[in-house]
């Protein structure tokens, strides 16, 4: 999921920024178009799988957000060819169609097929318009204040996790999930009034962007390099949880629609803050020795939630999930992203994307099947436990860079 917190823009540009500002009008309107999608994303990513469950129970639940991520996968890995053919404009068009228009397929209430296969058509939206918006923003930005400009980006991408995410659930619970619905389809076409008016095929401020995502031998080659594949591992046993989280806390039995609610706010909430907090920690001390403490501490907090039934406990939990999240996402992704060439940076965003989609489609596949056996706090519990499974890799991931960065030097 491109996501937000979601989508990691490649910094590969051709050098012809805007001058010396960040936001020029084309790059407002990608702001937009990527606000857009990550709000339409956001609004039904809790409400779908309760809604699913009232039918089809939590194997359906699972399988709904599973089905909605694979198709973000598979679009992520298709859009590099489709924006070098077709170029920005028509990829981001279509995108946005097909992440709004298959969402009012979930009205009325219609057979589990009906809502994964809109699901899908709507993973599939969301991917093309995450990679398109993520290419654009490397390419617009002026080279001298890129850094400052991709922490605006990811400002931007975090904004509709804290408000979109639990809006979408106490929306469905206090008005109506056909609401939740229509605000998803009319927000996820917003991005179509933007896409006359953003560059496209040729134009000088984007040529050469994301030139290296598209090239199959690449990505394999960094798929393959285990200076990549372990940050990718230990990030998706994190989003794993994190798609756990999003998909099931509104339908653990005793926590009722205003708990649910929020405690996801206090998740995304905590999730941006400590991802900010980990890159200025990072840039100092090293990325690679943030990543035990947060596995360790986004795993006590999946494991707190076996105490359900108090308000208290959850809240904290989810508090103490965000924080370690937000600090792994962080840190996978700098580290990656490092450790590419200029050519390879596309490469580093694409895999880390791949490891947050696959993860937060594959967890809630799973547990929906495993929690029909466990409970929810037994499911919870063993969740956390796979966390900490990553934690070797964590570890050696910190020696590795103290060995590649020498005695007494930070790790970049």
């Amino acid at each position: 999921m491109s996501t937000s917190t979601r989508t990691a823009p490649s910094r590969e540009t051709d050098g012809s920024g805007t001058g010396g500002r960040i936001i020029s009008r084309p790059l407002a309107l990608v702001f937009l178009s990527e606000f857009c999608a990550l709000t339409s994303f956001d609004l039904l990513l809790s409400a779908t799988p309760k809604y699913a469950a009232a039918g089809a129970g939590t194997a359906g639940a699972g399988l709904v957000t599973g089905m909605l991520l694979l198709g973000t996968v598979a679009a992520e890995l298709a859009a590099p060819l489709l924006m070098k053919r077709y170029g920005y404009r028509p990829v981001l068009a279509a995108g946005a169609v097909l992440l709004g228009i298959p969402a009012l397929a979930l009205l009325p209430a219609g057979p589990l097929v009906i809502t994964v296969t809109a699901s899908v058509v709507r993973g599939l939206g969301f991917g093309l318009t995450g990679v398109v918006t993520g290419a654009l923003t490397a390419a617009l930005l002026p080279p001298e204040r890129r850094g400052e400009g991709l922490g605006l980006f990811g400002v931007v991408a975090g904004v509709p996790e804290v408000i979109a995410l639990p809006a979408g659930l106490w929306l469905a619970g206090h008005y109506s999930y056909a609401v939740v619905v229509g605000l998803t389809a009319a927000t996820a076409l917003v991005p179509l009034a933007a896409v006359p008016w953003l560059p496209g095929v040729g134009d000088r401020r984007t040529t050469g962007a994301f030139a290296d995502v598209g090239q199959t031998a690449g990505f394999l080659a960094g798929l393959r390099e285990g200076r990549q594949l372990r940050p990718s591992l230990i990030f998706a046993a994190s989003t794993v949880a994190g798609g756990v989280v999003v998909s099931f806390l509104p339908l653990a039995a005793g926590v009722s629609g205003d708990l649910a609610t929020a405690g996801l706010l206090a998740q995304a909430l905590t999730a941006t803050i400590s991802r900010w907090w980990a890159g200025r920690h990072g840039d100092r001390h090293g990325h690679a020795r943030l990543l035990a403490p947060g596995l360790a501490i986004a795993s006590v907090g999946m494991g707190a939630m076996i105490w359900l039934t108090s308000p208290v406990a959850v809240i904290a939990a989810m508090c103490l999930f965000g924080t370690g999240f937000g600090i792994i996402q962080n840190a996978t992704l700098a580290l990656m992203i490092d450790r590419m060439p200029a050519s390879g940076v596309g490469t580093a965003s694409t895999l880390w994307n791949l490891a947050f989609d696959a993860g937060y489609g594959t967890g809630p596949a799973v547990f929906g099947l495993l929690v029909y056996h466990t409970g929810y706090p037994a499911g919870f519990a063993l969740t956390s436990v796979l966390m900490l499974a990553a934690l070797p890799a964590a570890r050696q991931e910190r020696s590795a860079d103290a060995v590649a960065t020498g005695p007494g030097r930070a790790a970049p």
